[in-house]
């Protein structure tokens, strides 16, 4: 199983207006497809699904997309272009761990990190970050040793951790990378006062040949965490995710049997492609 996972940002019906924000942002994007309720595009290789959720949900930087640039002037338009109508987070300037990184909120409220530096060939620019801060301070390296044991091509690349009188507590994690199914993660534990942590309006959707790879998931990321409708589910950190038949784009856009597609499935929690296909 070699799933795809890609984001999912949750919009108060702003998807296709945030797209095209973040695609004049960044100097190799485009949206592949979009209807009313979804877009799709992509950053620099990196597949996004934008979602018009509603008022419901609300984006916050317990995850953020961390993107490496090779030069100054590329970290610099990218975040002059973020800019517009956000705020920074961390000010775009030299720190211990780069020599040029930034932290910023965009006007939609999606946070990115941004820093410079040297990418291996092959590597991808951006890569979704963790926070584990609030009432999930200290799992960071729980919840990384627990992604890399449910997906099967994983792996764990760095783990630092903090070290005796370092200015956090001791065995917390200062920073982590990972893989998971060949996509790359990044993941720290945020000490202090933040007052947010996972929520639904940021998402992880994985895509599924078969009804045995929906199933292997759906129990895996449901231990300790709670299923939700439509495929979506909660896991133990509070992070959420959309386990998703690759099949179901295809079948919700057949005219005849499209809406009766529809109405099936809001009344599953964990899709069944079988019945899916005999709506």
């Amino acid at each position: 199983m070699s799933n795809e996972i890609y984001p999912c940002l949750w919009f108060d019906n702003q998807a296709k207006e945030a797209a095209d924000f973040y695609c004049s942002a960044f100097p190799d994007a485009k949206i592949t497809s979009e209807n009313p309720m979804v877009v799709i595009f992509e950053i620099e290789g990196k597949k996004f699904m934008g979602l018009n959720g509603g008022p419901i949900f609300k984006i916050n930087p317990s995850i953020s997309m961390m993107v490496t640039c090779s030069t100054d002037e590329e970290i610099q338009g990218i975040w002059d272009a973020l800019s517009k109508g956000g705020s920074a987070l961390m000010g775009l300037d030299k720190y211990p761990w780069s020599e040029r990184y930034g932290w910023i909120k965009d006007k939609y409220g999606m946070t990115w990190q941004l820093m410079k530096g040297d990418l291996p060939i092959g590597a991808p620019k951006i890569k979704p970050s963790f926070l584990f801060a609030n009432k999930q301070y200290g799992r960071a390296e729980e919840a990384i040793k627990f992604y890399t044991s449910v997906f099967p091509d994983s792996a764990i690349q760095d783990l630092q951790l903090y070290l005796p009188g370092e200015n956090q507590a001791e065995g917390k994690l200062k920073f982590g990378d990972f893989r998971l199914n060949q996509n790359l993660f990044s993941a720290m534990d945020g000490p202090g006062d933040h007052q947010f942590t996972f929520n639904e309006a940021l998402s992880f959707v994985v895509n599924c040949d078969t009804q045995e790879e929906i199933d292997y998931y759906w129990n895996k990321l449901t231990e300790g965490g709670e299923e939700s409708m439509c495929g979506w589910l909660k896991d133990k950190f509070g992070v959420s995710w959309q386990i998703v038949p690759v099949i179901l784009g295809k079948l919700m856009g057949d005219p005849v049997k499209g809406p009766r597609v529809i109405k099936a499935f809001m009344k599953m929690k964990k899709f069944d492609i079988e019945a899916l296909k005999n709506a």
